[in-house]
Order: C-alpha cells, then sequence, then structure tokens
C-alpha cells in the first residue's frame, strides 16, 4: 500500500520497453539521436505549437530552475505561490541558477493563487528603485502541490495580469497531465493559448524512470536554454534514454492513460475515505492527490499494517486514540482496486 507519492510507484512496461529497444545499437549523442526528432514533433503536435523549442533533462527540479533561469535576470523575483514546489521543495535551486534572484511569495487559497493576489503582490515590487528586486516571471503550478488545479478562466487572469506589467509566465507542470484530465481540455488550451510562455512538462510522476520536457512557445529562448542546461550539468550525453522514455510516454497517449488511471484511483480513494466518519479533507480532490483527516487509531492501524504514507500534521504516538491527523496520500498509475480497498478497511476498522 504505497500512497507516499506517485514518485514512489513502478515505471510502465511500455517504457521498459522502449528504453530497452534503445540499448541495443549506437545511437548520436546530447540530442542528436532519431528518437528525439520523433519527440519534438509529436510535443509541437500536441501543443498545437509548430515553432516550440523542446528540450528534455531528467529531474523536475532542473526542468524548473533552467527554465526560469531563462526569463529571469539576477536582480528580479519570481512571483509564485505560498506552497509551490519551487519554494518549499527546491533546495533554493531556483535561486541557484538564475544567479540570485529572489521568490516573491503570493499568497491564496487551495494552494493557489489569483489574478487580483498576482497584481497586488506585483504593485509592491519595484518601488524602491535600484534599492529592490526589480520584477520577474510568474511561476504557477498545475496540478498544485495540494492536488487542486486552476481552471482555464483562472490561468488566463492570472497571465493577463502578468502580461500588464510585461512578465513572462511559467508553469510548473510535475502533474501537468492529471490537472488537463481533469479539466478536459488540451494542451494548448491550458498553456500558450492561455498565457503561458513555457511549460516543464512532467514524466516522471506519471510513469518514467526520470524525464521532464522544457517547452518554450516562442523559440527566442532556445539557444539560451541550450547554454544555461549544458552550464548547469543537465545536457547528458547518452540522451536517447531521455528520448525513448518521452517517446513511449507519447506514443498512443499513454501520458493520458497513465494520469486517467492515476486520478481514477483517487477518486475511488477520496469516495471510500468520505463514506467513513469522522473523516475530514483539507481541499476537495481534483486530480491524484488527496490531503483528509482521520483518526489516530485508524493511523495506527494502517502503520501496523505497512501502508506508506505521510502524515502531514500531527504525530503518530499519542494517547488519544480519536485525535484526528491529516495525512497526504497520492496515487499513480498502476495503484489497484484491491490496495485501495485494504486501506479503506485499515481506515474504518
Amino acid at each position: 500500500m504505497f500512497f507516499a507519492s506517485d514518485n514512489s510507484g513502478p515505471v510502465h512496461p511500455s517504457v521498459m520497453e522502449a528504453l530497452a529497444h534503445a540499448n541495443e545499437s549506437y545511437a548520436m549523442p546530447y540530442g542528436a539521436d532519431v528518437l528525439m526528432d520523433n519527440v519534438h514533433t509529436r510535443i509541437r503536435e500536441i501543443f498545437e505549437a509548430p515553432e516550440a523549442a523542446v528540450y528534455l533533462v531528467a529531474t523536475g527540479t532542473a526542468a524548473n530552475s533552467l527554465a526560469l533561469a531563462t526569463l529571469c535576470n539576477p536582480w528580479e523575483t519570481v512571483f509564485c505561490s505560498t506552497v509551490a514546489h519551487i519554494h518549499e521543495d527546491e533546495c533554493n535551486a531556483p535561486e541557484f541558477y538564475t544567479g540570485g534572484a529572489k521568490l516573491t511569495l503570493v499568497k491564496g487559497d487551495d494552494a493557489k493563487f489569483t489574478a487580483d493576489a498576482l497584481r497586488e503582490a506585483v504593485e509592491k515590487e519595484e518601488t524602491r528603485g535600484v534599492h529592490g528586486p526589480q520584477r520577474g516571471p510568474v511561476s504557477m503550478t498545475q496540478a498544485t502541490e495540494r492536488g487542486t488545479i486552476y481552471s482555464l478562466d483562472e490561468i488566463r487572469a492570472i497571465a493577463k495580469s502578468a502580461k500588464a506589467f510585461g512578465l513572462p509566465v511559467h508553469m510548473d507542470g510535475a502533474r501537468f497531465t492529471n490537472a488537463l484530465v481533469a479539466l478536459g481540455c488540451s494542451a494548448a488550451e491550458m498553456t500558450w493559448k492561455a498565457g503561458v510562455d513555457v511549460v516543464s512538462f512532467g514524466g516522471t510522476k506519471n510513469g518514467l524512470m526520470g524525464v521532464e520536457a522544457v517547452i518554450f512557445f516562442d523559440p527566442k529562448h532556445a539557444w539560451e536554454f541550450e547554454l544555461r542546461r549544458k552550464r548547469g550539468a543537465h545536457l547528458f550525453s547518452k540522451h536517447r534514454y531521455l528520448s525513448a522514455q518521452m517517446a513511449a510516454y507519447l506514443d498512443d497517449d499513454l501520458w493520458l492513460r497513465s494520469a486517467k488511471a492515476a486520478n481514477d484511483a483517487t477518486a475511488r480513494l477520496a469516495h471510500g475515505l468520505k463514506q467513513i466518519e469522522g473523516t475530514t479533507f483539507v481541499h476537495e480532490p481534483a486530480v491524484n492527490m488527496i490531503f483528509a483527516g482521520w483518526s489516530r487509531a485508524g493511523h495506527q492501524r494502517l502503520h501496523d499494517a505497512g501502508a506508506q504514507y505521510y502524515i502531514w500534521e500531527g504525530a503518530l504516538d499519542g494517547s488519544d486514540p480519536d485525535e484526528i491527523l491529516t495525512a497526504r496520500l497520492v496515487t499513480d498509475w498502476s495503484m489497484t482496486d484491491e490496495n485501495i480497498d485494504r486501506f479503506l478497511d485499515l481506515v474504518r476498522g
């Protein structure tokens, strides 16, 4: 029962097969492999962006940090949510790769921020002239770190506010496809058609071994990103092993099917939890992540049975068996109904 993270799940068999096939012969290095040509074409088709610049890196940290560094000068600030991954979980990598640009946190609800909140935060910056940080990119996370999603109208409104100040928009899409499936929209509608300039198109959390795509919809950023990727030690020599993963991911809509499976698993889990008396939800689940609370006794039964997940608030050890502890649960493409039902039985007691 692994609900700790979609990072803990297995690589999809189709991806493993693609890697094995890529390993059968020689291929040109550094992204000059034939598979990468196919990835370029497919991603441009999916995003309806024939001029887009497409690059692969192995980690989400590299994807977000290098993309932001391409859009941000060292004396600028990046506007993001108070719980954005680039703020809470990147060990200051964005600041490192941008050469010192800071992050300005924009407050909001459900791990999101609004266009109005962004406008207020932007207006407060660049008020001290040379003594303060200058306004830089806006970064939003889709889906968010709390399992919520921005609607298309919300993305458009945020991008409109950003563009009113001449600021580019970055989307952290580690769980991009989970959000896309939940919204029932196209990749283009959730990105450049809504005003997004660059997206990190995640694959690692959705069944890949380790690869993320960085997509710039304006190719003017291409050369600078290439230089930053190389200088930042994220240009793979045996690049075909990244290409093979992404090619398999996009083939036969595996990316969509895997995200739907993960989202459906969370929907089943959420439905079951809601039937258990005393269970509370911090956020209404929209994708493959749940923040919910139930009794310490239920948590202890799960722990004794070997269930893996994060207790977000509260301590497992305690004297009150009825105290509510909040947990984060994440499902991936491989989650089975049997594991979900066993988990629910243990919560129920």
